[in-house]
């Protein structure tokens, strides 16, 4: 388990410094988690972005502070886990995309109702369900119960490529992946960039 836990200040930067440094960082929520291997970064000039629009109720967590949860219902089915960056009013931030399941795996398959390992948190939807993510953690910080969040040990090999399952926007670089990993929600094509970050 990595030792240094992440506070809310570590947020408190651009969301495209955020994003590529979450990969390989562990999650918890309520012990429940692993290593997060994909995720999306979403800016709040960005039409894509739930804020590109102006405040509204749903979207009120966005606005800030940074370093808090902002947990939305896609298509009226799943629920989706941001991270908050940037500085208040920015209204910008990263997707949790995928994990690769590591603790409370008893628990991950009995809400998914599933055994297979890769399956249990490839996707946001299906990652916010193995974790008991919903609406009451919406604007919850991030440093406190029931989130943990501990920074990587090493700095892993990235995969960037552009976002899922969008309209608008979708040409931008901005998902980030573990290179090579087998819980990626979907793998990133062969000819795009890999990068290391620090």
């Amino acid at each position: 388990m990595p030792a240094a836990k992440l506070d809310r200040g570590f947020f408190a930067r651009s969301v495209h410094e955020v994003a590529p440094e979450l990969i390989g960082a562990t999650l918890l929520v309520d012990e429940v988690g692993g290593r997060i291997a994909e995720v999306e970064a979403y800016h709040h000039t960005d039409p894509a972005a739930h804020s590109f629009r102006g405040r509204t109720q749903r979207n009120s967590v966005m606005f800030g502070p940074p370093g808090f949860a902002y947990v939305y219902r896609s298509y009226g089915i799943h629920w989706c886990l941001n991270f908050v960056c940037e500085a208040e009013g920015s209204a910008s931030a990263v997707l949790i995309r995928a994990i690769e399941p590591v603790h409370g795996l008893t628990k991950m398959r009995r809400r998914r109702r599933l055994s297979e390992e890769r399956l249990l948190c490839s996707g946001p939807g299906r990652l916010a369900q193995a974790l008991g993510v919903g609406r009451l953690h919406n604007g919850l910080p991030l440093d406190r119960h029931p989130f943990e969040i501990f920074a990587r040990e090493n700095a892993p090999e990235i995969a960037t490529g552009v976002r899922i399952g969008i309209t608008k926007a979708a040409e931008l670089p901005w998902r980030y992946g573990l290179a090579g990993s087998r819980f990626l929600s979907k793998p990133f094509r062969q000819f795009q960039p890999v990068v290391r970050t620090a």
